[in-house]
């Protein structure tokens, strides 16, 4: 019995890239930058209704782009990373 509690008690260590508990998975500034990628979103869309026409230059080429930027930002907000200080 004496031998199980011990092995109970004894912890491995952490490995180099393992999560910590207390540690946030997202900060300030990912939030910021999914605002922004929502903004940015919204703006293109409201962009391309604006200008009403299927043909327009607008909104054929320059809302798209916009709204892909958004969603790309969206990405790297959530893929970002927080950088340890220990």
């Amino acid at each position: 019995m004496a031998k199980s509690t011990s092995a109970r008690q004894k912890r491995t260590p952490r490995r180099r890239g393992t999560r910590r508990s207390g540690v946030m998975v997202f900060t300030r500034s990912n939030y910021r930058l999914m605002l922004l990628g929502l903004a940015m979103i919204t703006v293109g869309y409201v962009i391309m209704r604006l200008e009403n026409e299927v043909d327009g230059m607008i909104s054929l080429y320059v809302a798209p782009l916009i709204i892909l930027g958004g969603y790309l930002e969206i990405i790297h907000a959530i893929l970002k990373r927080p950088s340890v200080v220990e």
